[in-house]
């Protein structure tokens, strides 16, 4: 298993040990209910449909059948549960919590709610927000099959965009080529520039969102009135393999045909091996190269180009 995924794992399961703890899951009961968290799981669905199927519960809560089917048969023994018959299909037992059912699932639901409350309560309300965003991530990444993911999405900057663009390049460059401050420098003043002296219709940067949150850019900006300029191309590695990084140097490359412009050009460093290939793939030509010691490195730089109008050079 690879290093990251080590460390993800053995996070995953230190969270799942803080979570057992937090809810009081370890000693037993739930809330001092006589529950353990599965039963008590099965008696919080109960009581927010009163049309269950044992199959349905099942998949829908990851359950053994088997193991369901013993929390029902206790449930009923103690008057908490019946089964009727569906009005639409006979052969179907549906579930239903009953009066003493419902009167014991209130004491539990009121301990869960007041517990979270008084987590709450020791939090800023900055620090609610945050968590609340991180819940909602965390079910939403772990509760929605890839296939099913909505997909990425390519837009305009808008206000803040600029801010992770610059982040992104410092965390990722130091992370994968150990590239020093300097860079991060460097890619703050492209930036500020851009927003400085932003050319509707001309220039144009391309955000890559996936989950609502930015994972990818492509810059155009002018070099002269003929010459379109591609920069600050970059994909967030959990964005990796979604072939993001084409698509935004193709939208980069429509626009700036779509602008007039007869060439494009761009920098990078021999190193950079993927976004290489996708320029190669592209059209783009290597047309000179040069050793450079930058971002506390010592590096080859690479000039590449691409004929944007048939006949212009």
């Amino acid at each position: 298993m690879h290093a990251v995924e080590t460390e993800a794992v053995a996070a995953i399961r230190r969270f799942n040990r803080f979570h057992t703890r937090w809810v009081g899951a370890l000693g037993g009961s739930l809330h001092g209910s006589g529950l353990a968290l599965a039963e008590a799981r099965v008696l919080y669905e109960l009581a927010q449909r009163d049309d269950w199927q044992a199959g349905e519960m099942a998949r829908a809560l990851d359950l053994d059948p088997a193991y369901l089917s013993r929390i029902l048969k206790r449930f009923t023994g103690q008057g908490w549960l019946e089964r009727t018959r569906s009005a639409a299909d006979g052969r179907a037992l549906r579930l239903r919590l009953t009066e003493q059912g419902r009167a014991a699932f209130q004491p539990l639901d009121q301990a869960s709610s007041a517990q979270a409350g008084a987590i709450l309560q020791r939090l800023a309300p900055f620090e609610q927000e945050r968590l609340i965003a991180a819940l909602a991530d965390t079910e939403r990444l772990l509760s929605v099959e890839l296939a099913d993911r909505p997909a990425p999405i390519i837009r305009e900057h808008r206000a803040g965009d600029m801010g992770w663009v610059i982040g992104a390049h410092g965390r990722l460059y130091a992370e994968d080529y150990g590239w020093d401050i300097s860079f991060e420098a460097l890619v703050a003043e492209i930036a500020a520039k851009f927003l400085r002296e932003f050319k509707p219709g001309r220039e144009r940067c391309f955000i890559a969102e996936l989950d609502g949150q930015p994972v990818g850019s492509a810059f155009v900006v002018q070099e002269n009135e003929r010459t379109a300029k591609l920069r600050l191309v970059i994909v967030e590695k959990r964005a990796h393999g979604l072939g993001l990084g084409k698509r935004l140097v193709r939208e980069a490359i429509g626009f700036a045909r779509a602008a007039g412009y007869e060439r494009m050009v761009l920098w990078t460093n021999d190193i950079l091996h993927a976004a290489r290939g996708i320029y190669l793939g592209e059209g783009f030509r290597l047309v000179a190269e040069e050793k450079h010691h930058s971002f506390g490195k010592d590096l080859v730089g690479q000039n590449w180009e691409l004929m944007l109008r048939p006949g212009a050079g």
